[in-house]
């Protein structure tokens, strides 16, 4: 049998096969191949093209309500972010700890001890205290909570992917940059003006305060306030832009607590050696205390002007904006 009909009888199997015999002499004569011929059915190639969506789409509010409830709700509802056990037990606990002149309060008010009222409860001092207290409000507690949100807020959706998640839908990176913003502020404002307005108002409860009394705390009340607002802004752009240079939930976390952490210290040693508090305009925290310290007209523990602690606190939160929004602007819609 020769070699052509070898191949001729060889079955197809769904792929092309293709031997050739080749003659064998001095190589002056003309050498032919002979080509085994099989028929293979091709597949049915379909055409593929892209339609746009032309229905009606949610207005660009419940898009970024979308956005901002799936962090929210993660803390205290299945269904949304997956907050890790951990941090909602932390989340917790930190709360009743900020929630502890409250209950002195309370029990100033239910025993009626004058002593423990006279240190606890609410004057100008107090107020001040409630909110920029360093030790151990700004040394454990609200550090600390802006540490374990900001750690995979942004630099997971850049490792996962999760971004293409969000920008294959009509969702602008401003939106995006600003609910993820909004969701970190708004858990550090439960924890720092929340409880702070729940000490005030305990405080008009329990003792049965007046309105004379009121009119004349609630300036410094909601000058606290702003201090709250102020510090839990700062943590969060700060926490944030480390989160958007970041793609792991580490660094943001460790990196927020070394800012905060490191620039108070380094300033401590520097007024410790040289009497000067100049340094402290490196320091975020330093400087909103200071300019609350201002604002509410107490005792001031700074040297320097405390427009220059503005000025600072305004350069800082400036910076963080701008290195997220360089970040975000740059964020691929693909993992990295």
């Amino acid at each position: 049998m020769s070699e052509g009909d070898i191949a001729a009888s060889t079955p197809v199997t769904g792929q092309s096969r293709m031997d050739s015999a080749w003659g064998s002499g001095g190589g002056d004569e003309v050498v032919s191949a002979n080509v085994a011929q099989a028929t293979v059915e091709s597949g049915q190639i379909f055409e593929q093209i892209y339609q746009p969506w032309r229905g009606i789409l949610n207005p660009r509010w419940m898009r970024n309500w979308a956005i901002l409830r799936h962090h929210l709700l993660g803390v205290v509802k299945k269904g949304h972010r997956p907050w890790g056990i951990f941090i909602r037990l932390a989340l917790l606990i930190i709360l009743l700890a900020s929630c502890s002149d409250v209950l002195l309060i309370l029990l100033a008010g239910v025993i009626g001890e004058n002593e423990l009222y006279s240190m606890f409860g609410v004057n100008r001092d107090n107020l001040y205290g409630h909110v920029l207290g360093f030790f151990p409000r700004n040394v454990l507690y609200y550090p600390v909570i802006a540490a374990l949100l900001v750690g995979g807020m942004i630099s997971d959706d850049r490792s996962h992917g999760t971004s293409a998640l969000y920008f294959s839908r009509p969702i602008s990176r401003l939106d995006y940059a600003s609910m993820k913003f909004l969701s970190i502020a708004i858990i550090l404002f439960i924890f720092i003006n929340g409880t702070l307005a729940l000490y005030y108002f305990t405080e008009i409860l329990v003792m049965g305060r007046g309105w004379s009394w009121i009119i004349d705390t609630f300036p410094s009340f909601l000058t606290a306030f702003f201090g709250g607002i102020l510090i839990a802004f700062t943590y969060t752009a700060i926490g944030l832009a480390l989160s958007s240079v970041s793609k792991g939930r580490f660094f943001p976390g460790i990196g927020l607590i070394a800012v905060i952490m490191g620039t108070r210290t380094l300033a401590a040693i520097v007024n410790g050696l040289f009497d000067k508090t100049i340094l402290y305009v490196i320091s975020p925290f330093d400087c909103v205390a200071h300019v609350t310290q201002a604002l509410m007209g107490i005792e001031m523990t700074y040297d320097h002007p405390w427009t220059w602690s503005l000025a600072s606190i305004i350069a800082i939160n400036g910076l963080a904006l701008y290195v997220l929004a360089t970040r975000i602007s740059s964020l691929e819609v693909t993992r990295e």
